[in-house]
């Protein structure tokens, strides 16, 4: 208990100092403030290393770094709260009036995607004389293609965007997700050859589909179901701090159950915090509950987003150094993108002929789409291998330039490319 107080300690206090440095100096979004002060940090820490390894700083920090589970504290941990904060504030109405083009970009696009980076990352790897089985390139195609919902929700509120294409932006992260997880689980089982969903050889074309549903589907309706009994708890009350009591139960249980019946726990707490977010804020609670609930996730979303970015930044510490990932990064960075583009433009493409997008929707949809922890907790959730290593480099070399180049460029991609009053889908 001690060293994991301790660690919460550490990271809690550099939390604060360097989103004070940045406050005070940087003056960044805070959520790319903090990434790239803890990245600077690491750096420092390194070359302290190097030039006088007896201070052993960075041996220090790495061995703070490596204490914290990165994959088990996102997935098991602040996910499912940062997944809730985030569709309490999403607008159902906007949704169900893009639900197609959401839908259609988060399943279709994250499958297309995934090929179209694994297949590219081959070819890449290949080059550089670093053999890697085609079907390790479509894990990494996996990880990489669905946009992170902490990081795309962060960097939406420093930017003004459309609402309708703000609603796109936030109902394809929150959902994407998801899918791409569970897209993940069946091509990980595939390429280690087994896994909690049964060995690779045994997956077949039935299974994969039985897992996607089960996943997918059933992560919904569980949403769906603890959303509402929590929904009908609180309109038979009024009592704030009993309520927030409630919600916090209601993400945990979610979550907890999706994980027992092997249901996609992300896409069951996102569909509850849009009912709570909406009909419970609505039908169920008392002006003072609404406000005092809202301000208490915004403080919650607050914390956690910064504990976790600032674990990005310092994630490097843990990256082998070759220059032969580097390389292998720096390439993949514009085949994610090019690939992001296809899965956008095709979709958007196809629905344009039914309706109208608001204009600029695919670049900005593009560049917005911003990966973050979750591909970095994916990856580290593989078995240790050689192949492991090089897509760990990879990931969080494209989660790196994501977050700090596309999140720094989104809002002049906005003002540049989406016209001042756009009414469009």
């Amino acid at each position: 208990m001690e060293s994991v107080l301790n660690i919460i300690a550490v990271l809690l206090g550099l939390a604060a100092l360097f989103g004070y440095l940045n406050h005070r100096f940087l003056k960044l979004p805070q959520t790319i403030g903090l990434v790239v002060i803890a990245l600077l940090a690491s750096l420092a820490a390194l070359g302290l290393d190097v030039i006088a390894p007896s201070l052993g700083i960075g041996q220090d920090l790495r061995a703070v770094v490596a204490g914290v589970d990165f994959s088990k504290t996102l997935m098991q941990g602040l996910l499912s709260f940062l997944l809730f904060a985030g569709a309490l504030h999403v607008d159902l109405g906007d949704l169900r009036q893009r639900v197609f083009a959401i839908a259609t970009m988060a399943t279709f696009g994250v499958l297309l995607s995934t090929f179209l980076v694994g297949a590219s990352a081959w070819a890449i790897f290949q080059v550089l004389g670093l053999g890697i089985p085609f079907i390790y390139c479509l894990v990494f195609g996996a990880l990489i293609s669905p946009t992170d919902p902490v990081a795309v929700l962060g960097i939406l509120k420093t930017v003004q965007v459309p609402r309708a294409l703000e609603a796109k932006i936030a109902g394809e992260s929150l959902f994407n997700d998801g899918v791409g997880i569970v897209i993940f689980i069946i091509v990980a089982a595939l390429a280690v050859g087994a896994g909690e969903h049964g060995g690779g050889a045994a997956l077949g074309v039935g299974g994969v589909i039985e897992l996607f549903l089960r996943e997918a589907v059933g992560g919904a309706v569980l949403g769906l179901g603890t959303g509402l009994a929590a929904f009908f708890l609180m309109r038979t009350i009024d009592e704030r701090n009993l309520e927030v009591i409630i919600t916090l139960a209601l993400v945990t249980v979610t979550y907890q159950i999706a994980a027992a019946l092997g249901l996609s726990g992300p896409i069951a707490v996102v569909v509850a915090g849009l009912l709570i977010g909406n009909h419970g804020v609505r039908l169920a609670m008392s002006e003072a509950t609404r406000a005092h609930l809202t301000t208490f996730w915004e403080l919650i979303d607050e914390i956690l987003n910064a504990v976790l970015f600032l674990l990005i930044g310092l994630e490097v510490l843990l990256i082998p150094a070759d220059i032969s990932l580097l390389w292998a990064a720096l390439l993949t960075i514009p085949v994610v993108l090019a690939s992001r583009f296809v899965s956008v433009s095709i979709p958007i493409t196809v629905l344009s002929t039914f309706r109208e997008f608001t204009r600029g929707a695919i670049p900005v949809l593009t560049w917005g789409g911003i990966r973050g922890g979750i591909s970095v907790a994916l990856v580290l959730s593989l078995p240790a291998s050689p192949e492991r290593e090089l897509i760990l480099a990879v990931t969080y070399g494209v989660v790196i330039f994501s977050i700090i180049v596309q999140g720094l460029t989104i809002g002049a991609l906005v003002k540049r490319v989406v016209p001042a009053q756009s009414d469009g889908l």
